[in-house]
Formats: C-alpha cells, sequence, structure tokens
C-alpha cells in the first residue's frame, strides 16, 4: 500500500487531492500522510461515517441517501464531488461500504464498497465486493482506492 501512496503523491504533484472517507475511516489519509511530501499534495479529508456528515459538510442530498442508501453508487459520486468542492481540490477520492458485522436494509452485503472520483472532467465511481473480515475489507478499499487514482490522474 506505501508504494501505491508514494505513487500517488507523485503523480498529483501540481494538483491538490481531497478524501471523502466513510468505511475506510481516514485510512487514505493516513496511506498518503506517511509519505514524505505528501502536504504538496493532500489538502485533507472528510471521515463522513454518517449520513448526517454525508449530507452537511459533502452535500450529499438527503433523497439521494434515502433512495439509494450511503453504500451506492450515486452517493460516492456525490461525496466526491463534495469533497473536491468542500476542499477546493483538483481532484477527490472517495469511499462508502460495508465493512461488516452486517449488511445493510438496500441487500448489500459485508464487502460492498463504492469508490467515488471526481476531476474537473470526470465523475464517476467504482464497485467492489471485497472479502474477509473488517481489516481486510477497509485495506483493500483503502488500496482499491489509492489504484483508482493512479488510473485516472
Amino acid at each position: 500500500m506505501m508504494s501505491l501512496a508514494f505513487d500517488v503523491i507523485a503523480r498529483l504533484q501540481g494538483k491538490s487531492l481531497a478524501t471523502a472517507e466513510s468505511c475506510t475511516g481516514g485510512g487514505i489519509g493516513d496511506a498518503l500522510t506517511a509519505v514524505p511530501g505528501a502536504s504538496n499534495v493532500y489538502k485533507g479529508g472528510i471521515i463522513s461515517y454518517c449520513n448526517e456528515i454525508k449530507h452537511k459538510l459533502l452535500g450529499v442530498p438527503e433523497e439521494m441517501l434515502a433512495q439509494y442508501g450511503a453504500v451506492s453508487d450515486p452517493v460516492a459520486q456525490a461525496m466526491a464531488k463534495g469533497a473536491r468542492g468542500a476542499l477546493n481540490a483538483d481532484v477527490a477520492v472517495s469511499v462508502t461500504g460495508l465493512a461488516g458485522p452486517s449488511g445493510d436494509e438496500y441487500g448489500n452485503p459485508v464487502g460492498t464498497v463504492y469508490i467515488g472520483y471526481a476531476d474537473a472532467n470526470t465523475c464517476l465511481s467504482r464497485h467492489f465486493l471485497f472479502s474477509g473480515d473488517r481489516e481486510s475489507v477497509r485495506g483493500q478499499a483503502i488500496e482499491a482506492a489509492l489504484a483508482l487514482i493512479c488510473e485516472l490522474v
């Protein structure tokens, strides 16, 4: 994971990055800030573990949260857009998912994760179904988010 974090910082030189994390609880920010020189790129992140914060700080519409649930494609995209705007960053990545111990009322099983990405021209989300225990799901989500940034920047 450390090498992915180094790659993200190297690829984003001259640009800024923000994060919006739910199930990873700041793990992406932790990985990035372990890299020397991260402050030249990484502006910060919002840990939006509950829907209230997704709505109030990231601007995710309450109607969207009610209709699709927090663990969904549209919410991941809205979180990335919201983080980009709230932190005035060139690029943002978001993670929302279920690390366990149970699924949600929308039928998503444990291991379901959506990772969102937003920049000036692109806003998208990718769906993942990770396996393993809570720690493993969170680790896989952090790695996948860093890899997505490297792929799209």
